[in-house]
């Protein structure tokens, strides 16, 4: 199997406010909240955080969503769990993969095929949060070692509990969000 087919890939720099591209910004409710509120023109939401909270100094395994401006750059849905969410950002089926999170890997914070000797993330789970997850470019070009890995934008879960790292939304606030997003989006956390 060839991950490299819908693998995502850099882009050029994100455009300035105000060109094209537009941005959603998610705020803590208060310090070290594991819960906040994604905004994006008009829509508002609330998301699940970290159990971290959210962090400027993001390391591998801290629980914390990394503050910062990150490009959405790959949608993937599970299509035994749903149709093809709208969206003009790129899309594709999910892979039956990992992510790779161990930082002395050459794949670290990337598409790995399985089975996968190195800590990974399987990315096929039996809950529902990854049956729509957008790829973040979050560490990513280059990955650097330890400053984390996997931090995706996904589903949430009832009651909006705290992730690993990522943010979520529920599903229905997912696809609104995806289908007035287009290329150079990015979210803005913090």
């Amino acid at each position: 199997m060839t991950l490299d087919l819908v693998a995502p890939r850099r882009r050029p720099a994100l455009p300035r406010e105000g060109q094209r591209g537009e941005t959603l910004r998610v705020r803590t409710l208060s310090a070290g909240a594991t819960r906040g509120v994604l905004q994006f023109g008009g829509i508002v939401v609330p998301c699940a955080l970290g159990r971290g909270g959210i962090s400027r100094f993001k390391r591998e395994g801290d629980g914390a969503t990394p503050a910062g401006r990150f490009e959405l750059l790959q949608v993937y849905y599970r299509r035994d769990r749903g149709g093809r969410p709208r969206s003009a950002l790129p899309v594709a089926p999910l892979p039956r993969a990992g992510w790779c999170d161990a930082p002395g890997h050459p794949r670290y914070n990337a598409l790995v095929p399985l089975p996968c000797a190195a800590s990974h993330e399987d990315l096929w789970r039996d809950d529902p949060l990854y049956d729509i997850v957008v790829v973040l470019d979050c560490n990513l070009h280059p990955a650097v070692p330890g400053l984390g890995s996997a931090i995706f934008f996904h589903l949430a879960r009832p009651g909006y509990t705290s992730t690993e790292g990522c943010v979520a939304v529920a599903r229905a606030d997912m696809e609104r969000l995806l289908s007035a997003c287009g290329p150079g989006a990015a979210i803005e956390i913090g």
